[in-house]
């Protein structure tokens, strides 16, 4: 597949199956080990209480020796003078064998009498000299023995040791001393017990059963009693470290490099500690057959994902090959346009490329955007539909109680009109009066000498509102007055509350400029205003009439409806003679049939339907009246159409004529024709299909062709010639556009395929 080729499909499919099996791994991971630490949970519990049970029995068979030991004291047979008589020392020796068989973990009871010279067992009396010879400790000499022997006042095990026996055999034993009369604090004598190691050690095992690990059982002073080991055995300090602050319960360590579970129950009858220590990878084993089935379900659901990880980033990479292909479609280079779309792994940058291209034009077209925006708003109003995104990308706010629009003319000294407009435009583009809680947006009206302004703003409370009005008005004013050698001329319109009115009120404001007065100097003229002047109509305020013929001259068919169904709901809901209303009725029919007679639109009478002329009803009044309207702003409408069309037409021509001349500019243009900058931007992007600026580019472009393709002129003299300063400049668009430089074009198209030595100097 192709798709392979791509560097950016095979990391979608990397990362789809990086998001795929990191949560898969995570999961079996846990799964795996959940099912290992249960089974160790079940274990571990299972050997405490094996391990406690083990310490009952073990502390019970303590207890018995004890037991023993208590009756041996009290026993007549085993007192000092009848151990010591030679005719009862028989039975005395006899009591000891049957004490001995009273236990299966004794392997041998002695009798000791403090200071005696003589111990007795259950084989016979003899000296101590002789006994410490014949049964000799390897870590126990015979004086601590004796010692031990004769100072004993608590039952004491010795840890385990090797006893050498009589007739020469060694085995590991435990001695068990417990002094007699127990509990005397002066006892006379001591039983001695040996104990063999692998009886408790066995016996252990029994319980615990077949595993793998050491088994310890530790005094109450922390010595090793007995150890046992099965599999594995633990050295000397790594013993010291396991042993040191050890707790009851279970426990986690590291032993000889391994993991192991440790569980620890201590004795509250002699205070012993009992002690496992396992290899945690016995637990593993014995989920074998659970991690067969997870591996299984594993590598299942992994060949699925990466079956669903294709097809995802494949899915994924076709809308971005489009993009990639859209970009090379609308590079201006073929060559260019085959390279991206052959070259692989590079589609991201190159979408990135055209994005920063585009970027670039929607940087120069923003303030040409902005301004529609609110020629619109000013146009049809509708602000709602100006999305959050929109007014955050132009940095439009309309939420303040009333907004308002002026129109602002001048009459200037200055000669270069454009440089004024263009300054005024900066100074009114966010203009703030905080002192006033108002803000307003500048709009370039295609008349080259005047300026729209849109203010929103919050009345003071319990103030007049028109005062309001007349002191942001007056500061406009004044800041323009203050930055410019000008005289402004303002027409106010009256602040609604929606913004949605905002093309009502430049309606407004458009009356109130073309009525201004004392044309000379600063003035401003409020739409407000206008209805006390004395020769405006008695019965529908004149500032309504004058409206209505602002709105239909402005082709605002949105604003004259609405003042007609205004107008005819007030004067239906008059108490006034079915007459009378006849008779206003006749204003708003004159003032669109004057506003129509102005406008040219002679013929417009003809559209008057015969009933209006007898006694209509409000609803048939409405509807001729809204008809009539109609009707001019269609006319209007086309007519501007018609009008701007020829005047980009006449644009067209006048580039087309002029493209030459290094002056050549937007601003240029609108001045020569009157129109601003911004409105013949947006009519020759609509008119055209192509901004201004491509367009000049195009003219100079081709010429520039012609000229390679059909004469030798130095290519420095050929780029002057068609309007263009910045030579380096131009041969990098040139290439861009064309793939070759402009040596290169000539080389490749003239006739003759030759190339002048200059045109390669100046391109390198």
């Amino acid at each position: 597949m192709t798709y392979f080729r791509s560097k950016l499909f095979l990391k979608y499919m990397g990362s789809y199956l990086f998001i795929l099996l990191l949560p898969l791994i995570c999961l079996t991971v846990l799964i795996y080990h959940n099912a290992v630490s249960n089974l160790r949970s079940e274990i571990e519990q299972s050997r405490l209480a094996q391990l406690t049970q083990a310490k009952v029995i073990i502390d019970g068979r303590m207890k018995e020796l004890g037991e023993i030991a208590s009756r041996i004291s009290y026993d007549k047979r085993l007192t000092p003078y009848r151990v010591h008589d030679p005719i009862t020392s028989g039975e005395a020796i006899a009591a000891l064998d049957q004490y001995k068989a009273t236990s299966s973990i004794i392997g041998e009871i002695y009798l000791y009498f403090h200071k005696d010279e003589k111990i007795y067992s259950s084989q016979g009396l003899n000296d101590y000299e002789v006994f410490a010879h014949h049964t000799s400790f390897r870590n126990w000499d015979k004086d601590t023995l004796f010692e031990n022997l004769n100072s004993v006042k608590y039952p004491t095990m010795r840890p385990a040791d090797i006893v050498s026996k009589p007739n020469g055999r060694q085995e590991s034993m435990l001695a068990y001393l417990n002094p007699i009369t127990p509990n005397n604090p002066n006892p006379h004598g001591t039983v001695m017990y040996l104990i063999q190691e692998e009886e408790l050690a066995s016996l252990i095992d029994s319980i615990l059963g077949n595993y793998q690990g050491l088994t310890y059982i530790l005094d109450n002073e922390g010595r090793v009693l007995i150890d046992n080991h099965q599999g594995e055995a633990l050295a000397a300090d790594e013993a010291a470290v396991l042993f040191r602050n050890l707790s009851p319960g279970i426990d986690e360590r590291s032993l000889n490099g391994k993991d192991h579970s440790i569980v620890t129950v201590k004795s509250d009858k002699n205070g012993w500690t009992y002690m496992t220590a396992m290899p945690s990878a016995q637990f593993f084993g014995s989920v074998v057959h659970v991690r067969s089935i997870i591996l299984m379900l594993f590598t299942l659901v992994v060949i699925a994902g990466i079956g669903i990880a294709l097809f995802m980033a494949r899915m994924q990479y076709v809308p971005i090959s489009k993009l990639v292909d859209l970009a090379a479609s609308k590079s201006k280079s073929n060559r260019e346009a085959e390279a991206a779309r052959t070259s692989p792994g590079n589609e991201l940058d190159r979408i990135g490329s055209a994005l920063r291209e585009y970027s670039s034009r929607v940087d120069l077209q923003e303030p040409f955007a902005r301004n529609h925006v609110l020629s619109l708003l000013l146009k049809h109003g509708h602000a709602q539909s100006l999305t959050p995104e929109l007014q955050e990308a132009f940095n439009l706010r309309f939420e303040r109680d009333r907004h308002v629009v002026l129109v602002i003319g001048w009459a200037s000294e200055d000669t270069d009109r454009i440089r004024t407009r263009r300054q005024l435009t900066k100074l009114l583009d966010q203009l703030e009066l905080p002192d006033l809680s108002a803000h307003g947006y500048g709009v370039e009206l295609p008349q080259l000498d005047q300026l729209g302004l849109i203010v929103s703003y919050d009345p003071s409370p319990g103030a007049d509102e028109f005062a309001h009005l007349r002191q942001i008005a007056e500061a406009v004013l004044y800041r323009l007055q203050a930055s410019f050698d000008m005289v402004p001329i303002m027409g106010v319109g009256t602040g609604y509350a929606s913004p949605d009115q905002i093309n009502q009120s430049f309606i407004e404001a458009c009356s109130a400029f073309e009525l201004r007065q004392e044309p000379g100097q600063a003035a401003i003229t409020y739409f407000e205003k206008l209805s006390h002047a004395p020769d405006q109509a008695f019965w529908i305020p004149g500032s309504l009439l004058l409206k209505l013929s602002q709105s239909l001259k402005l082709g605002s068919y949105d604003v004259t409806s609405h003042i007609i169904q205004t107008a005819v709901a007030d004067m239906q809901s008059a108490e006034i003679s079915a007459l009378l209303k006849r008779c206003i009725s006749f204003d708003l029919l004159n003032t669109i049939l004057k506003t129509a007679s102005e406008l040219g639109f002679h013929r417009i009478a003809q559209e008057i339907p015969p009933n209006l002329m007898r006694s209509p009803s409000p609803e048939e009044l409405e509807r001729a009246l809204l008809h009539l309207a109609a009707q001019i702003c269609s006319q209007v409408e086309k007519h501007l159409q018609k009008e701007e069309q020829s005047v980009i037409d006449r644009i067209a021509a006048y580039i087309d004529a002029n493209y030459a001349d290094m002056n050549l500019s937007l601003e240029s243009v609108a001045l020569e024709f009157g129109i601003s900058p911004s409105h013949v931007s947006r009519s020759f992007k609509e008119k055209r299909g192509v901004n201004f600026v491509h367009y000049v580019w195009h003219k100079r472009m081709e010429q520039v062709k012609h000229r390679l393709e059909t004469t030798s002129e130095p290519l420095k003299d050929i780029i002057v010639k068609v309007g263009y300063v910045d030579t380096p400049n131009f041969i990098r668009k040139f290439k861009k556009e064309t793939g070759l430089t402009p040596g290169q074009y000539r080389k490749q198209f003239a006739p003759h395929g030759t190339s002048d030595a200059g045109d390669e100097l100046e391109e390198a």
